[in-house]
């Protein structure tokens, strides 16, 4: 098999193909109406994969899914990618206007839908200058299903080839459409087995959204790639969690930091949770108070670092946890990461400089992980994309271990007087005050300085908070530029599902000054 031929060995599709064949009695996939072997999960793809040729779905066509958490939206990932198809997740909580926007980029042939969002569905191609075909699930999707012959033909790709177009969460307030290639999708596989140490006998919960990398890329392909059980969830509930954990004895987990405090605070001791293997932290640096919680009650965290156009890039061992405390880890196996000096990032890749062990910069990484670019944005894309390599747009430090911290976004950095700010450092410091439960920084005008800091702080419960005590507290941890010149209280900061706060709406909050 060369990369240089297209070949069916090299389409993901053919994944269920081999699992049906080494272990077809193997439990595959579970959600709230059934629960599938792999040799079921195979025919229903198949059978998918005649539905959509019916509906005249060829290679590099796009199949957009506006589903929650079920097997139909694993059966549409592997039936697109067997006909050299696209399959397209888009947020099952956009509104109309917004699913409109992901139909007038991408023009998907076909959409699959779920019923309880058919008045979404319905507006959205209204409005649409493309309107695709639609059906809904599960009731048309599964007459669909059941009146074809399973068609187990699978076209040959070269590695890469597009398999899943992924629209960015936005935290930049203009969401692009990240084309991920056949090749990334079994190379995250296979630094997700490396790391998880994936086993055929991992039963996976999922209560993250499948429309996000977390919980498709990072928790099901990877699951599913190596034999073991997928369990889908509608939507995370803590309580629930736990209560699936001890039904299905699950053997890993995954959730951001947010979420990870709710299971925290959902008293596991409560449940039977010797199954567990670890729980995975991902979305941001997970906080020490909360590793201590989990190792108080006898549980692993693991942690993780990536983004939608590279999946997961660092990974921090339970063992190195309270040790390297506020770091992401260091890099997964099958990719190449930098840390290089800003400054020098407007030359050639061949003239960057790797910055000194604690300074500042951007990480950029190369390797099978990366995306092909993004959907139709020439300038974004080659704004992202240097030669073969790939500019996160993340800012680190690195340690002499190699282990990577967080201090911030590239485009998230503002300049004060001639210094760089980062707000994830401030935010990190403020955000172990008692009064202060989250926090973010923004960077605003200032006539003076250029710019200066507002922080947008939510109190502790029962808490009252003070100017001149948050700012006070700052000013024993950080230098006088970086210290916040406002300072106003707000009820919750915006996030993403995948938990991450979208500053581009911070100055839309009602807000109230700190006395």
């Amino acid at each position: 098999m060369s990369a240089n031929a297209p070949s069916p060995l090299h389409n993901v599709g053919l994944w269920t193909t081999r699992r049906a064949e080494i272990a077809g009695a193997a439990p595959a996939l579970s959600d709230a109406e059934r629960s599938l072997d792999y040799r079921a999960f195979h025919e229903r793809v198949c059978r998918l994969v005649a539905v959509l040729r019916a509906h005249a779905v060829g290679a590099g066509d796009r199949v957009a899914l506006l589903l929650g958490n079920r097997t139909a939206y694993l059966e549409a990932i592997f039936a697109s990618a067997r006909l050299g198809a696209i399959a397209v997740p888009v947020n099952a909580r956009f509104t109309a206007p917004e699913v409109q926007r992901v139909f007038d980029d991408c023009r998907p042939r076909l959409l699959l839908y779920e019923e309880s969002l058919a008045e979404v569905a319905r507006a959205a191609r209204d409005a649409a200058a493309y309107a695709p075909a639609a059906l809904a699930c599960p009731s048309a999707y599964e007459v669909a299903l059941a009146r074809v012959v399973p068609d187990a033909q699978i076209e040959p790709v070269f590695p890469e080839a597009p398999m899943i177009l992924m629209y960015t969460s936005g935290t930049t307030g203009v969401p692009k459409g990240a084309l991920l290639p056949h090749r990334k999708t079994l190379y995250n596989s296979l630094n997700a087995e490396l790391f998880f140490g994936l086993r055929d006998d991992d039963r996976v919960l999922v209560a993250l959204p499948l429309f996000h990398s977390f919980g498709l890329l990072i928790l099901s392909l990877p699951t599913l790639y190596a034999g073991g059980h997928v369990v889908l969830e509608p939507r995370f509930e803590a309580a629930r969690v736990w209560e699936q954990v001890e039904a299905h004895r699950i053997t890993f987990l995954g959730g951001v930091p947010t979420q990870l405090q709710a299971l925290l605070d959902a008293e596991p001791s409560r449940y039977e949770t010797s199954s567990l293997r670890f729980v995975f932290g991902a979305g941001a640096a997970v906080p020490v108070e909360l590793i201590r919680g989990f190792e108080a009650v006898g549980l692993v965290l693991k942690q993780g670092f990536g983004q939608t156009e590279t999946s997961i890039l660092c990974c921090l061992d339970s063992r190195d946890a309270l040790r390297k405390a506020g770091s992401v880890g260091r890099p997964v196996f099958h990719a190449e990461i930098r840390v290089v000096d800003p400054a020098t990032l407007d030359d050639t890749p061949a003239a960057w400089r790797d910055v000194a062990v604690g300074a500042a910069g951007e990480i950029v990484v190369r390797g099978p992980i990366t995306m092909l670019g993004y959907w139709e944005r020439p300038q974004e894309t080659a704004e992202t994309l240097r030669d073969d390599w790939l500019l996160t747009g993340d800012r680190a430090v690195v340690d002499d271990e190699g282990y990577l911290t967080l201090v911030g976004r590239a485009r998230d950095m503002y300049i004060s007087g001639g210094e760089n700010v980062y707000p994830a450092e401030i935010e990190a410091a403020l955000e172990a005050h008692p009064d202060v439960a989250e926090i973010a920084i923004l960077g605003i005008p200032h006539q003076r300085w250029g710019e200066t800091g507002r922080a947008y702080v939510v109190p502790a419960p029962g808490a009252t908070l003070s100017r001149e005590a948050l700012a006070g507290f700052a000013a024993e941890r950080l230098a006088k530029f970086k210290l916040p010149s406002e300072w106003v209280e707000v009820g919750a900061l915006p996030r993403t599902e995948t938990g991450k706060v979208q500053k581009h709406q911070l100055e839309e909050l009602e807000a109230k000054a700190i006395a």
